[in-house]
């Protein structure tokens, strides 16, 4: 008689917390948007990537772009490189900058920056004489 008792007790626990957890799934996707949630989704950006040197610093190669779209400048030179205006696509999720430059000592800077829509978003910095900065931003 106990054995049956104890039998019930742990099917009707065993119902109850299935029926919770049934309900609390169904309850913690009839809101979800994710498509309106989405990084970027629905809206292209101005994106514009930019590197400072300090003096005496010989910028040499940048590689820049949106989500898997990279281009490369090379043979590069001065303290200051600033890439073409790129606009991204709607959707789009982020913007990667890598900078690379050859300093006059170990106490050379490199600043590597990622402007979204005239905004300052990231930055990345290096120093040494063998500089790479670079900066990731999620849209």
């Amino acid at each position: 008689m106990k054995k049956t008792r104890i039998n019930q007790l742990l099917k009707g626990t065993f119902v109850v917390l299935l029926a919770t957890m049934l309900m609390g799934f169904v309850a913690s996707c009839s809101k979800d948007d994710d498509d309106d949630n989405v990084n970027g989704a629905k809206k292209s950006h101005k994106v514009v990537f930019k590197a400072i040197a300090s003096a005496g610093t010989n910028i040499d190669v940048a590689v820049y772009g949106i989500d898997s779209n990279a281009t490369t400048a090379s043979s590069l030179s001065g303290t200051t490189w600033s890439s073409p205006e790129v606009t991204s696509e709607a959707g789009a999720y982020n913007a990667n900058v890598v900078v690379n430059a050859i300093g006059v000592n170990a106490s050379s800077t490199l600043k590597v920056q990622i402007w979204v829509d005239g905004e300052l978003k990231k930055e990345g910095t290096s120093s040494g004489q063998y500089l790479s900065a670079s900066a990731s931003y999620v849209f």
